[in-house]
């Protein structure tokens, strides 16, 4: 009997060793992963920056939708929206951007390196707002136009070598102003903007093209050219179609 217990003593040690070990085995290969922020800069003018209650930006929109998928990220920018935002799931809205009211891309071209050099953390996503459109509205140049949103990705992707730029076909302006000229200009940089992409894209550095032209309408204008509500949910939504398989 004794032989018996002691057998069985000796066997209930081995189980409980083994059992130790598994379990410190296990610690050791589910330690958690760092926690990643994705900085998101949101670029371009009036259609970024907005004027609530005149007309929408579609940052809080699409912010809103971010926080619902639980991605962890954060917009980065220069400057800071003042105007009014209810508070959404117990959050305060991120107001960062980078928006200037009715600045040209040759504007945009002549500061963004020194906007990203003020920043504390490079973003590694930006989002390309109707660029070229004030250029268009005044009539500027095709080719200049093109040649200046070229030249900003590039002093972009200088600073990160590994940043993601999603650019837009432009969202149109209301009919009573897309006069022929003007017309042509979006129906041109709707192919260019495609080329320009692939062109601009690097191994480390993607450029993709969102289309905000097709469906859009004058529903969604508050004005004739910036969003009402369901403009920024439309923005928002289809910039939120792109983001989602990158930030998978």
């Amino acid at each position: 009997m004794k032989n018996y217990i002691l057998k069985l003593f000796i066997i209930s040690v081995i189980i409980f060793s083994c059992n130790n070990e598994n379990v410190i085995t296990t610690i050791e290969t589910t330690a958690p992963l760092p926690v990643v922020t994705t900085k998101i800069m949101p670029l371009g003018a009036s259609r970024v920056e907005g004027d609530r209650p005149n007309y929408e930006s579609y940052r809080y929109e699409l912010w809103k939708l971010l926080i619902d998928g639980n991605w962890n990220f954060d917009y980065v920018g220069t400057q800071s929206d003042n105007s009014e935002y209810p508070t959404y799931s117990g959050l305060n809205f991120d107001a960062d951007h980078e928006g200037r009211g009715g600045w040209t891309a040759e504007l945009i071209l002549s500061q963004i390196e020194n906007w990203l050099n003020e920043l504390e953390d490079m973003p590694d996503i930006v989002l390309f707002s109707s660029p070229g459109g004030n250029d268009a509205l005044g009539g500027g140049d095709y080719g200049t136009i093109l040649s200046n949103v070229n030249s900003i990705i590039d002093i972009i992707q200088q600073a990160n070598p590994n940043v993601t730029i999603i650019i837009e076909k432009l969202a149109p302006a209301n009919s009573i102003i897309m006069v022929p000229p003007l017309t042509d200009y979006f129906d041109s940089w709707g192919e260019d903007v495609v080329t320009l992409a692939q062109q601009q894209s690097t191994s480390s550095s993607q450029v993709i093209t969102v289309d905000m032209y097709t469906g859009f309408n004058d529903s969604y204008l508050a004005d004739v050219l910036h969003y009402n509500q369901s403009g920024a949910e439309f923005i928002a939504n289809r910039y939120y179609d792109v983001l989602i398989d990158i930030l998978n």
